[in-house]
């Protein structure tokens, strides 16, 4: 995908797809300042902004942190890794900040995915306070082209939309 500065919005959620395979190239500090920045701007319930922001860039905790599940091995070769951990648990908050951070990771064409670890090890690996609460785990970085379809166990169509949407009633 190629950066625009004026990306349709549309276009960017519709268009985004999930990238586990990433190029060995770091972020610019001011793509991810951006990607951080959207998701600092997520609204909150009550506005009472629980989501903190754990950036992991170095590349042994980034292998420490693909270790901890066989589902998140990409991880290490992600170019940044951001956890969304709240101060207050508001599962819904912190899917609208994950949304936010990988749509405009998307704009300036940088890929992502969210992944999942075992919340107490990651917490003790990253030195995560108790009682605030791991909601989400997110890895950016630069698609590696040769691996950006899609596999063919999830290259399915979606289903048509008069098949999700109900009107009036069920």
């Amino acid at each position: 995908m190629v950066p625009s500065a004026a990306m349709d919005a549309y276009r960017a959620v519709v268009d985004k797809r999930d990238q586990r395979a990433f190029l060995p190239k770091p972020l610019p500090d001011e793509s991810l300042r951006r990607i951080l920045q959207a998701g600092r701007m997520t609204g909150s319930s009550k506005n009472s902004e629980p989501n903190r922001l754990v950036v992991v860039r170095d590349r042994e905790r980034l292998r420490a942190l693909a270790g901890l599940s066989r589902f998140a091995r990409w991880l290490a070769d992600a170019a940044a890794v951001v956890v969304i951990a709240q101060t207050q648990p508001h599962e819904f908050d912190a899917g609208r900040c994950a949304q936010n951070m990988m749509v405009a990771a998307w704009n300036d064409g940088i890929g992502s995915c969210p992944a999942h670890l075992p919340e107490a090890d990651l917490g003790k690996l990253l030195g995560i306070p108790a009682g605030v609460v791991i909601n989400r785990v997110i890895g950016f970085g630069y698609v590696d082209p040769g691996h950006a379809a899609a596999p063919p166990s999830v290259a399915r169509r979606r289903l048509p939309l008069d098949t999700l949407v109900h009107w009036e009633t069920w």
